[in-house]
């Protein structure tokens, strides 16, 4: 899902309608570590609950609702109805490379290998049973440490954050390495290419101009997200 202006990704989510532990329906908590992500409503009714800098807070979900939230923002998605959201994620390509930890119990955040077997869904299978069951059981495991994380917030305020905020930098540590390379070869790349045609521009150039051209691009097939069924854009030529 690269390939969009300014070196973004867009995603549709209809976000999961299950019932967790605790009663509300809806998709996994979880927090990215070097990522802002916004949200755009487009269908329905729901709340996103948020753990941050800010403490505990809940937020109201209905269409043409616009909020977004940067790194280390632990958020879940609380479905009360046909909730269908545009997402729109800073550095495309990072998300898609793992840059998001989910609210496991402690234990399974301190052991990176049962981290990622909890983490990681089955490989496609034809039976969509199967996927939806790994992801419900997932995000079940993810609302039951979200759940504890979030008393700790009511206790402690921001600072009950910190165990989660060392266990999610220690997990995706080795991953750093491909990340720097996703980000040059897309939001930097963006940024620079923005600051050579001011260049340009400035010395009243405009060669840039004649490379203009229209991108266009397919819906891929849904799959099982974090926060529901995720549908994406392949794009030509991407």
């Amino acid at each position: 899902m690269t390939g969009f202006p300014g070196g973004t990704a867009l995603s549709r989510i209809r976000v999961y309608d299950w019932p967790s532990a605790d009663g509300p329906a809806g998709g996994t908590p979880h927090l990215h570590t070097a990522s802002t992500e916004g949200y755009v409503v487009l269908a329905g009714q729901g709340r996103l609950e948020t753990l941050s800098g800010d403490g505990y807070q809940e937020h109201p979900l209905a269409p043409d609702a616009v909020l977004w939230f940067g790194p280390g923002t632990v958020h879940r998605l609380v479905n009360n109805g046909g909730l269908e959201i545009l997402v729109l994620m800073s550095n495309a390509g990072l998300p898609e490379a793992g840059d998001a930890v989910l609210t496991f119990p402690p234990e399974l955040l301190a052991d990176p290998d049962a981290y990622r077997a909890a983490a990681d869904l089955p490989a496609a299978s034809p039976e969509l049973a199967v996927l939806a069951g790994a992801a419900r059981r997932r995000r079940d495991l993810a609302v039951e440490g979200y759940l504890a994380l979030r008393e700790q917030v009511w206790s402690d305020g921001p600072a009950g954050l910190a165990d989660l905020y060392r266990a999610a930098a220690g997990l995706v540590r080795d991953r750093v390495p491909e990340w720097r390379a996703l980000w040059r070869a897309g939001p930097l790349a963006a940024a620079v290419d923005t600051g050579d045609h001011l260049e340009l521009l400035g010395s009243g150039a405009g060669s840039h101009l004649s490379g203009s051209t229209v991108r266009t691009g397919a819906v891929a097939a849904a799959r099982f997200g974090m926060c529901g069924q995720l549908s994406g854009w392949q794009l030509a030529g991407g």
